[in-house]
């Protein structure tokens, strides 16, 4: 695991204005899909349960917005008659920082981003989020 910059919520680093190129792109697409092909997934991704009385995931999956990529999980409602059947929520946000580095957040119950590790590389993110109970689903 990187080593830890701050527990405690710190004032979010700004990202950088510097362009994130298509290379840096592609390696944490690939590193991304692998770890939630390989981990996550497994680990978090059941059959659904027979008489479901929660919410349940039914994929995990990641995505690009500007110049952050997002780990996602899609839940299942439970409830019987659901306005929608199912809703996405984001549970890791790699901001770049330029320099091939990455700001790496959480997402709180209340519904905000709280950064706990600053200019971590793209391998370093990626075993943060496999290990991190931060990050647990």
């Amino acid at each position: 695991m990187p080593k830890e910059i701050n527990r405690r919520p710190m004032q979010p680093r700004k990202t950088s204005t510097s362009p994130l190129s298509e290379l840096l792109e592609t390696e944490v697409t690939t590193k991304a899909n692998e770890l939630i092909e390989t981990v996550l997934k497994p680990k978090h991704v059941q059959s659904p349960p027979e008489n479901p009385q929660f919410n349940y995931i039914v994929d995990i999956y990641g995505k690009w917005y500007h110049k952050a990529f997002y780990f996602c999980a899609e839940y299942h409602v439970a409830d019987p008659h659901p306005i929608e059947p199912s809703f996405e929520a984001k549970f890791a946000r790699m901001q770049y920082a330029g320099n091939q580095r990455f700001h790496l957040s959480f997402m709180r119950h209340t519904g905000q981003w709280v950064q706990i590790y600053t200019d971590l590389t793209v391998d370093e993110c990626m075993e943060t989020v496999r290990d991190d109970p931060y990050f647990s689903l």
